[in-house]
């Protein structure tokens, strides 16, 4: 019977969440920038990013995404149209490999509560080009809080608190050939140490929980932050 129910799940659109290892903790590598163009409310901003199902040798996901920001004039607000290639693979021996094209819009806002509480809204809107699925969309809301520690900012020499929540949430469920996805998509939850390097460069370590409708592992992330 167990066999049975593996069979039924491996075939399934949820294939991939069934052969997740949960006790396997994972491990993300990112490197973030972002530039804003002299004299002018325009910039670009992106990250890059490869996600390993055990930390290193079995590629989880390869994601590449770069985008135009603008800063509306009297205002905080950071906005991004922006474009993503990824390439995700299976937990395992298997070689295969998904591809995806995304296009996404992004609205972000900071707000200092307090002294140091440094608080970030990023509300972001995804059409994605999955390969062998219909087009799909997903919305997505992130409230992000950095903490000074030895600073009243995030100045050169400053060790930080950081933490996150990411809500994930489906445009659609029905995504062509017979298979369906829930409105919920997942949740991110993550806590890290940063320290400052320069003014232009921020380190990051920390850990995060992924929890989707299938699954649910940590992973170890390794952030780079830098303004060009």
């Amino acid at each position: 019977m167990r066999i049975f129910l593996i069979i039924m799940m491996a075939a399934s659109c949820c294939n991939l969440q069934a052969e997740i290892d949960e006790s396997q903790t994972g491990a993300w590598y990112m490197y973030n920038y972002k530039f804003a163009f002299d004299e002018s409310r325009w910039g670009l901003q992106g990250d890059f990013q490869y996600r390993d199902w055990e930390g290193l040798g079995d590629r989880e996901q390869l994601l590449l995404r770069s985008g135009v920001t603008y800063n509306p004039e009297g205002t905080k607000w950071l906005l991004t149209f922006g474009y993503a290639n990824v390439s995700s693979g299976p937990p395992g021996d298997s070689d295969s490999i998904t591809s995806e094209n995304r296009i996404y819009q992004e609205a972000l806002f900071p707000q200092v509560v307090g002294d140091r509480f440094l608080f970030s809204h990023r509300f972001r809107y995804e059409e994605r080009f999955i390969e062998n699925q219909d087009f799909r969309t997903r919305y997505r809301y992130n409230l992000m809080l950095n903490i000074p520690l030895n600073n009243i900012t995030l100045k050169e020499k400053t060790v930080y608190l950081a933490m996150y929540n990411e809500l994930f949430l489906n445009g659609q469920t029905d995504i062509g050939s017979g298979k369906s996805v829930k409105w919920f998509d997942r949740n991110r939850l993550y806590f890290g140490l940063g320290y400052v390097l320069t003014p232009n460069t921020r380190v990051q370590f920390g850990w995060m929980n992924q929890a989707t409708d299938g699954a649910d592992k940590g992973q170890l992330q390794f952030s780079v932050f830098q303004n060009l």
